[in-house]
């Protein structure tokens, strides 16, 4: 379930680089959106912890490291290594370790059915006492994400809290130890060893 949280949030994010809006208040929202991204997901990288709540039915936490095409992440149930060519999914109950290529087709096909396009969507801002509140909703008539609330911290710019809706359901992500830049390529190559006695299970033959 946090994979698909985490694709929604990075598909939301990354795809915001929008047309010039119609009003000044969406010009706002639109830049500070492209300078959150540039941020969180520029080529100096970045960190964040996550702690994601789904209509209170499902509940989890870890901390996510971003830096181009790479990423990494850890939480109680599973960790994740992305170096950009291979991805490694480790299952800690079941003491497995899967193997995809990073930019696999199955993938591909999930991240499909939850496409975010930018203009297929309205663009405001608001002030709040929390921050800077960024609402994007879906126009008529479009299918995937209908809504998206970031909050932005007034004085940083740092992300805190994300609120995404599909269907009925919203999710709640909220972001805490944000931290920009100074990442080593090191943090994304999977650490082999440390899981010797785990059961690999390769993928990459089903893509």
């Amino acid at each position: 379930m946090i994979r698909r949280i985490t694709i929604l949030f990075l598909t939301f994010l990354s795809l915001c680089n929008v047309n010039a809006q119609e009003t000044p208040n969406a010009q706002q929202a639109r830049h500070m959106f492209m300078t959150a991204y540039n941020r969180v997901f520029g080529e100096h990288g970045a960190s964040l912890h996550y702690k994601v709540n789904i209509a209170n039915l499902y509940k989890t936490e870890g901390t996510i490291w971003y830096k181009g095409k790479k990423s990494k992440f850890l939480s109680k149930n599973s960790n994740g290594w992305n170096d950009g060519v291979t991805s490694y999914v480790t299952k800690e109950k079941r003491k497995i370790v899967e193997i995809n290529y990073a930019k696999s087709k199955k993938k591909d096909k999930y991240e499909e059915k939850f496409k975010f396009e930018p203009d297929n969507y309205t663009y405001s801002i608001a002030n709040d006492p929390e921050g800077y509140i960024i609402t994007v909703k879906a126009k008529k008539g479009v299918d995937g994400v209908k809504e998206a609330r970031v909050t932005l911290d007034r004085q940083t710019r740092d992300p805190k809290f994300v609120r995404i809706k599909v269907a009925f359901l919203w999710a709640k992500i909220y972001i805490t130890n944000f931290k920009s830049g100074n990442l080593s390529d090191d943090i994304f190559v999977f650490p082999r060893s440390k899981y010797s006695g785990y059961k690999f299970v390769d993928k990459r033959k089903d893509d």
